[in-house]
């Protein structure tokens, strides 16, 4: 009896650790594939690709003024906001996905307006068929107020006083 009880216990556990122990399923690995690609491109300009990544009635919740529709409207953002950013380098620290979504925490180091700024911020984006239709950007209000200020227009100096006197 004892036997036949430890070789169920067994067979449980092996079924058990089987069930259990396959990891992400190859939609997720697929997604996070395409969402580093376009992490990678966005950090070297190079919008070239992004059709392949970003399907073309994708929605970016991410805008200053609102959502960013279509492809072509995301890519025309990121290359503005790529123009106010150099020497930018992109960190992921941590990612999860499943089948229908990525969520990165990453930081950057760049510099805006001549300035190094570093910058968190989690990213949730959607995937379907392979590419992003949705995407979402949160960051610490510190740093957003910061990157705003980067980008303020700075005001003129005042003009010289008149040393003239006037008779």
């Amino acid at each position: 009896m004892k036997r036949l009880i430890a070789f169920v216990f067994a067979a449980g556990t092996v079924c058990f650790l089987s069930c259990n122990s396959g990891g992400m399923s190859a939609t997720a690995k697929k997604n996070l594939e395409v969402n580093d690609a376009i992490m990678k491109a966005y950090e070297a300009g190079d919008f070239s690709k992004m059709g392949d990544y970003i399907a073309a009635d994708a929605v970016d919740h991410g805008g200053e003024t609102g959502d960013i529709k279509g492809l072509d409207s995301i890519i025309s953002e990121m290359k503005r906001y790529k123009a106010m950013v150099t020497d930018m380098k992109y960190t992921t620290i941590k990612e999860m996905a499943d089948d229908e979504y990525v969520f990165t925490w990453a930081s950057v180091d760049c510099k805006m307006g001549g300035n190094p700024m570093k910058m968190t911020s989690l990213d949730v984006s959607k995937f379907k068929d392979g590419k992003a239709v949705e995407h979402w950007v949160y960051m610490d209000p510190k740093e957003v107020a910061q990157m705003m200020m980067q980008n303020a227009p700075q005001p003129a100096a005042p003009a010289p006083a008149d040393t003239t006197a006037k008779k």
